[in-house]
């Protein structure tokens, strides 16, 4: 089990992230129109930012950051995964002019417990620990991160050098 805190205060997560050399576990989220996304990105490299919630300030700036930094990425996809229904997540992308990431909800889905990110403890136990995971277009997980303190944003420097 993976700790992180919010506000200081330990909040534990139902298992750790993939460790860095394994295969990513598969999953299928709900996306905008409640497609279908799944880990399978046809050969592109895949960029997991995991969060709680769009509607909090820190995950809204981490999708603005990311869909920032997707502009420049050359064969990479990345995924927002959130427990947000894919129509709250739609409607916050189209309003902020996000249009270089992808979404996706885990409400009809095993992801928090299959990367092992549902917080089983603290004021948000349910929703998903802030998290980074980077795939390789073979499936092979090359970084992790849970973010220590939920109210902060990931190292993004640090995903980078990892691409």
């Amino acid at each position: 089990m993976a700790t992180t805190a919010f506000k200081g205060n330990p909040v534990n997560t139902v298992g750790d992230l993939p460790a860095v050399g394994s295969k990513a576990p598969d999953f299928e989220l709900v996306g905008a129109g409640l497609s279908q996304v799944t880990n399978d990105q046809g050969g592109k490299r895949l960029v997991l930012n995991i969060f709680p919630s769009v509607d909090t300030g820190i995950c809204a700036a981490s999708v603005r950051k990311f869909n920032e930094l997707a502009a420049d990425l050359e064969d990479t996809v990345v995924l927002n995964v959130s427990a947000d229904l894919p129509f709250a997540q739609a409607r916050f992308c189209g309003a902020e002019g996000i249009d270089n990431v992808v979404v996706g909800s885990v409400f009809r889905s095993s992801f928090g417990q299959d990367y092992g990110v549902t917080m089983a403890d603290g004021p948000m136990a349910g929703l998903l620990a802030r998290s980074v995971v980077v795939v390789e277009a073979d499936g092979t997980v090359s970084y992790t991160q849970v973010v220590p303190e939920i109210t902060t944003e990931p190292d993004y420097d640090a995903v980078l050098a990892a691409l």
